[in-house]
């Protein structure tokens, strides 16, 4: 069974920096999409950034885009989030998230997301909670 696991968390102040690391065992490495989604105060779950197993691209929304830059280790079993200049409205719990479809077979899993609103076809890791103070 897929396990990630989240550390990196914490509370910063306006313009600060975190990073977020989560490291994944119980599964096969492959090509498989790797993200961080977050829920922030009154919203549903974002994604806010992901890094493609198959050729390492990177995707980021808008508003953390030049800020955040998502990363993987060699082995594919650790996927960090550096976040730089940070802002209240960045505050939230962040999840990593690896996509459960086979790259291979195309099968998938559905796993109940931690957060409203998340996508069910993703592996979920526990949370961590991010705080921006300004």
């Amino acid at each position: 069974e897929v396990h990630l696991v989240e550390s990196g968390g914490g509370s910063v102040q306006a313009g600060g920096s975190l990073r977020l690391s989560c490291t994944g065992s119980g599964f096969t490495i492959d090509e498989r999409d790797m993200g961080w989604y977050r829920q922030t105060p009154g919203n549903e779950c974002e994604l806010v950034s992901s890094i493609s197993g198959r050729n390492g691209n990177s995707f980021y929304i808008p508003s953390v885009k030049g800020r955040f830059t998502i990363s993987q280790d060699n082995a594919k079993t650790t996927v960090y989030l550096q976040m730089n200049s940070l802002k209240s409205e960045d505050t939230g719990v962040y999840y990593c998230a690896r996509e459960t479809e086979s790259p291979t077979t195309g099968e998938t899993y559905a796993r109940r997301p931690p957060c409203s609103g998340g996508p069910r076809l993703w592996d979920w890791a526990q949370g961590t909670q991010v705080t921006v103070s300004s």
